[in-house]
């Protein structure tokens, strides 16, 4: 059987995650690479020896040229999500579009509608979905273990953390934290907990503190795109409460810039027992009347080791074998319906009803 082909569109830092997983399957070729930086790309044309033939400034061009092409990465800045990927399903190509799905829900559901019309699958990289951490937890909620998980706290803080380039500048990005790390967190505990609807929300985001260029210490990761233009227009710092289908509420707080700790929990709260993740896995119940915390033998930590490569593992999989895909484009618009609602909630200062 050939091997499948893969394009990768954005060659950007979070482009090598991609196309190091398609590496370690002996079922497909890194095939092409395209953006819009030429230097950029003919770089990493270099590095993972694709010719330069198979290397493009513009996607339709790579398309066109390039109809044996089988799967696509989406690796852009967000703005060029929605654009790229229903390019990609037009042409044919099974698509794994990095997260944020899209700009916003009308997009999302734009990309859902040209996936469906193509008959070609659509992923999302919810990464987190793929974590070690995630697995194990999953164990339990999906056996009961916890009982009714009513309220869950999502935290992705970061104290200095704004990548610079895209993220800062709302017309590539979308919007700041939130669309960036908070997509993050409340995936993954929408992901545990059921993938259950939302119904309502209220937000805040705030513009206070904004990147801090003055400040000296290290950010660790930086943006491709960096560059002494960068602008910084979108919040510092966003919150939201939001009310599921079920009743269950979720507390959300995510920023690139704030003065306290930076820290990336995850609490859930269950009528039989409680879990967190700050990184390792904690669960808190009760036995034979007694409090007891629970504690693992194996380590619990998110391990990044291997974590890009297991969801495009499973991407991989999902196009050979018609396997289940865990992370589905209808996934990622009630995402974008969701963090629509916490802008808009911040904008108005009222509650969002999420139809």
């Amino acid at each position: 059987m050939d091997k499948l082909k893969v394009a990768i569109i954005g060659t950007g830092g979070i482009s090598e995650c991609h196309i190091n997983g398609y590496r370690l399957s002996p079922d497909v070729e890194l095939y092409a690479l395209c953006d819009i930086n030429k230097e950029r790309v003919e770089d990493k044309a270099r590095k993972f020896n694709v010719p330069f033939e198979r290397t493009f400034t513009d996607k339709d061009e790579m398309l066109d040229s390039l109809p044996e092409i089988d799967m696509v990465s989406v690796c852009t800045w967000n703005s060029a999500h929605a654009e790229c990927t229903i390019a990609a399903l037009n042409a044919g190509k099974h698509v794994l579009c990095e997260k944020p799905m899209a700009m916003n829900a009308a997009e999302a559901v734009q990309m859902k509608e040209a996936a469906d019309k193509a008959g070609k699958l659509l992923m999302i990289g919810f990464v987190r979905r793929h974590g070690n951490d995630c697995k194990l937890l999953k164990e339990y909620i999906d056996s009961g273990f916890f009982g009714d998980i009513y309220y869950s706290k999502a935290t992705y803080l970061r104290r200095n953390g704004s990548p610079g380039g895209w993220f800062g500048d709302k017309s590539r990005s979308g919007g700041g934290p939130l669309i960036d790390l908070g997509v993050h967190v409340i995936d993954l505990v929408r992901y545990l907990t059921g993938n259950r609807s939302p119904v309502s929300v209220y937000g805040a985001a705030f513009q206070k503190l904004f990147d801090r260029p003055n400040i000296k210490s290290v950010k660790g990761y930086s943006a491709a795109s960096v560059s002494e233009k960068d602008v910084f227009d979108v919040e510092d710092l966003a919150a939201a409460m939001i009310r599921y289908d079920d009743g269950s509420v979720v507390s959300v707080e995510a920023s690139f810039s704030l003065n306290g700790h930076s820290k990336g929990d995850i609490e859930l709260f269950g009528t039989k027992a409680g879990a967190k993740l700050d990184p390792d896995v904690h669960i808190y119940t009760e036995l034979n009347n007694h409090l007891v915390d629970v504690s693992f033998e194996e380590s619990t930590k998110l391990s990044f080791d291997g974590l890009f490569e297991q969801e495009i593992s499973h991407f991989i999989d999902c196009v050979k074998n018609k396997t289940n895909c865990i992370a589905p484009a209808q996934d990622g618009v009630v995402l974008m319906k969701i963090l629509d609602a916490v802008y808009e909630s911040a904008r108005t200062g009222h509650e969002v009803i999420i139809g």
